[in-house]
């Protein structure tokens, strides 16, 4: 009897779904950080929060200080701090202002690049077309 029932415990613990778990980002922005640095003394952060079951990635950013308006924005992928890589997410365009605030859903590698710090924010102006500042995305 004791066996039928760990045995029923254990087929029920199988059938549970997975929990979605919220993990809270954030990024840094400076000049300094990017590559290469430049003169700016523009700032900003990005705050972020991502189911890592659905890969629903949410975000608001603000900024201050660019030598001119916001050319484009990006996350950028993977990459360690220092190094650069592609645009993976597109979140504004000339025009925008902050905040900057959006969603997208994330492929389950991009999620694993994410969690890994793999990720930066870059904020473009026409001063620093490669961009003006950058953050490392890092749990918080």
């Amino acid at each position: 009897m004791k066996a039928i029932a760990i045995a029923v415990l254990a087929l029920g613990a199988l059938a549970l779904p997975a929990r979605a778990e919220t993990v809270n980002l954030t990024a840094d922005m400076s000049a300094r950080n990017e590559v290469p640095p430049n003169t700016s003394s523009g700032s900003g952060r990005a705050d972020m929060r991502l189911d890592t079951t659905s890969g629903n990635l949410n975000w608001t950013i603000n900024y201050s200080g660019l030598t001119g308006p916001l050319t484009a924005a990006h996350f950028h992928g993977p990459a360690a701090q220092g190094a650069n890589a592609g645009v993976i997410v597109p979140i504004a365009s000339s025009g925008a202002s902050a905040p900057l605030s959006g969603m997208a859903t994330l492929s389950q590698q991009q999620v694993a690049d994410v969690l890994a710090g793999r990720w930066y924010v870059n904020v473009h102006t026409a001063a620093n077309p490669g961009g003006e500042i950058r953050g490392q995305v890092v749990k918080r």
